[in-house]
């Protein structure tokens, strides 16, 4: 009886303790925007996933009423979330973080309201639509001492950081020679994105480009990391209206050439795609590691007669999704990581500039002769 006692006691004990700790509070986050299709995740993961403790998303900055309540619908949030401006709806909700789902064009809006205001933001791929705006933002973001973030899906693949273990960390391919990364899709009219989602993605002024921007950046993300943050020597871009009938405006077809002191990097952006894809092959001097989607992969090193195939598994990347990413990070519980690292993006928005400016004069842009800034 003693014994019974003794541990009906214990259990108590222990009970009450657990329910003393002090609970980690999520992460208080501020949406802008809705504009941007890859918003339904942080949608997903604040009002659907029950048990995530991650992030509270605290409001939500839209304009468009009708869009609002048209998600607010499928996802489950109250209006009352939902304010005109984004000015309105910092002031009233004091949020830790946002999250930009709005034109790439507007990022640098963004930026300027959340920096002075002490508050971090992630926004979606591209960093902007200008170099110019882009190192505005990172001077915004140092000055303000907040994080600034770049959110490319391909951050969170587990095949890329084991690629990025096996070629510069292991070094089993030897030095790099030659990268070439495939990004996109049939075109955003022929998957069905919304018409908020088409009408800027397609304007040049709000998205900077067509596909060279909205599928070249995640190959100018990625060989920027695998070339440890080097700018290339040079950037030589092509560009083509394969479909003008339905993008009369931007480019569908767009291929990036970098070239560094040993190494070339060939990113292949395309609206033309017969199937979706987001993949690389990445080659040494004695093997590659080709990436097929975000876990199988395809390895050849030296001294093997044929390639081996592996998968990756969600540990080999940082964190699950984006947003967790964020919370660990605004809480110290993680370090940045390259691929989303304002550096990295920096010289991401240098290269897509300068793919801009390149397929339009047919010229190269040599870099090496331009002072970098940081």
């Amino acid at each position: 009886m003693k014994h019974i006692v003794y541990y009906l006691t214990l259990l108590f004990a222990m009970t009450q303790f657990a329910n003393a700790q002090p609970t980690k509070k999520p992460l208080r986050v501020g949406v802008v925007g809705l504009v941007h299709s890859h918003v339904h995740g942080i949608l997903n993961k604040a009002f659907k996933q029950t048990g995530q403790t991650d992030i509270e998303i605290v409001g939500i900055a839209e304009p468009n009423r009708e869009l609002a309540e048209r998600f607010a619908k499928q996802h489950g949030y109250p209006m009352s979330l939902v304010y005109a401006t984004v000015a309105e709806m910092l002031e009233k909700t004091k949020p830790e973080a946002v999250t930009d789902f709005g034109r790439i064009v507007d990022h640098k809006k963004t930026v300027e309201l959340c920096a002075p205001r002490g508050i971090h933001v992630m926004v979606e791929k591209p960093l902007a639509t200008s170099y110019a705006d882009a190192q505005q933002m990172a001077a915004l973001a140092k000055k303000n001492n907040i994080q600034l973030l770049t959110n490319y899906e391909t951050t969170w693949y587990g095949s890329n950081h084991k690629a990025y273990a096996i070629a510069n960390t292991e070094k089993s391919i030897g030095d790099l020679r030659k990268i070439v990364v495939h990004d996109g899709h049939e075109g955003p009219k022929e998957i069905n994105v919304n018409k908020e989602f088409l009408d800027w993605l397609t304007d040049p002024a709000t998205n900077g480009a067509g596909a060279l921007f909205d599928f070249g950046c995640y190959g100018a993300n990625l060989s920027t990391w695998l070339m440890h943050n080097q700018r290339p020597i040079s950037v030589m871009a092509v560009t083509q209206q394969i479909k003008p009938d339905i993008y009369p405006k931007v480019d569908d077809e767009g291929t990036i050439i970098l070239t560094y002191p040993k190494t070339q990097t060939i990113i292949q952006a395309s609206w033309n795609w017969p199937f979706a894809r987001k993949d690389m092959e990445v080659y040494g001097q004695t093997g590659y590691v080709f990436t097929v989607d975000g876990t199988r992969m395809r390895i050849r090193l030296k001294g093997d007669k044929n390639e081996q195939q592996t998968e990756a598994t969600a540990s080999d990347a940082p964190a699950t999704d984006p947003f967790a990413y964020f919370a660990k990070l605004i809480h110290g519980e993680t370090k940045a990581d390259e691929l989303t690292s304002l550096e990295n993006n920096i010289i991401v928005m240098e290269i897509l500039d300068a793919a801009r400016q390149s397929a339009k004069t047919g010229k190269a842009v040599n870099l090496s002769q331009r002072a970098q800034v940081r």
